[in-house]
């Protein structure tokens, strides 16, 4: 009458169940978001993001350094400019605060994969992610903006340019402006299917990106679609995409497997900025073990799909990892 199947056996210890661990977390595909501001010297620490920071390039270059040495091979830049516009002008700038960091980064050799976040949300007075015309976000005129910054970040250097505005047809705009001019080369990741989420608040004090009016659900996604998000996925595909990406993680585990099962391409997830700072409130109340709750968050994220994974707790967890 006893159990002849007995999973148990295979939990028994820690070196067992290491053994049969069928999702393993890995440094090499994190990425590090990270704040670029103007100025020298600066370090402000994000309020409603403990541990996280608007940095001017000097100290921005330092924090680099600490990222290779942990062994994550990638960041991902966000700019809040000196001066903001109806146009989002300073986004195309030559001097603008993410060209000055890629060549902040490439001054110091650091051997760092540098993604460019490519969006007018930071650049625009009026803090959305493309250009208004009759009181709306006009989708076709943005493109040639966009296509402009993704151009001007890959001539200071970037290695990836990732377009997260969700207008139509931003990629194949990105893709030929890139083409015409001899970075055919620089791959595209498309922030794919971004939903207009309530986990992005803490973002947007930290890049300074509120709307001043409105919101972005004209052009980001509703929550209860999945099957729309295959949709964009595949657009963005036809359009010269090299990586998707699913934003944000968790409340989207689902959509991750979706696009893993449907499209062989390397997919990518953001653990965004309200899912990191609700792990960061809850320990610091004594709700929960910070470690075992990131790594449990960062567990899901791969094991629904994401081979990448864009996330705050990068640092934290290349350490953990290191002292396993």
């Amino acid at each position: 009458m006893f159990p002849i199947q007995r999973p148990r056996r295979l939990r028994r210890t820690e070196g067992l169940r290491g053994m049969v661990r069928e999702t393993r977390l890995a440094t090499d595909g994190f990425v590090y978001p990270m704040f670029v501001v103007p100025g020298s010297g600066v370090r402000t620490e994000i309020g409603s993001m403990p541990g996280i920071y608007q940095q001017s390039v000097d100290r921005f270059v330092e924090e680099c350094r600490e990222v290779e040495a942990l062994g994550i091979p990638a960041v991902i830049l966000f700019g809040i400019p000196e001066t903001k516009d109806e146009r989002g002008s300073e986004a195309t700038s030559a001097t603008g605060v993410v060209q000055r960091a890629i060549e902040g980064i490439r001054r110091a050799k650091l051997d760092l994969v540098v993604i460019t976040d490519v969006c007018l949300c930071e650049y625009t007075s009026h803090g959305h992610c493309g250009v208004i015309e009759k009181g709306d976000v006009a989708n076709d005129p943005s493109l040639v903006l966009l296509a402009a910054a993704a151009l001007s970040h890959a001539r200071a250097g970037a290695d990836v340019v990732a377009p997260s505005d969700m207008m139509d047809g931003r990629v194949a705009a990105i893709r030929s402006m890139l083409d015409e001019n001899s970075f055919q080369d620089v791959p595209i990741l498309a922030y794919a299917a971004k939903y207009c989420s309530s986990f992005y608040g803490p973002f947007r004090e930290a890049a300074q990106s509120a709307p001043q009016f409105g919101d972005r659900r004209s052009y980001q996604m509703d929550p209860a679609n999945a099957r729309e998000a295959l949709r964009e996925v595949a657009l963005d595909l036809e359009e010269g995409a090299d990586v998707v990406m699913v934003k944000p993680a968790l409340p989207y585990l689902d959509v991750i497997r979706q696009v893993r099962e449907r499209f062989d391409v390397p997919v990518g997830a953001y653990n965004v900025s309200g899912e990191y700072s609700m792990v960061k409130a809850a320990a610091a109340n004594g709700w929960l073990d910070e470690r075992r709750a990131v790594l449990e968050i960062l567990t899901s994220i791969a094991r629904a799909g994401a081979d990448i994974v864009l996330t705050y707790h990068a640092k934290d967890v290349a350490r953990w990892l290191k002292n396993c």
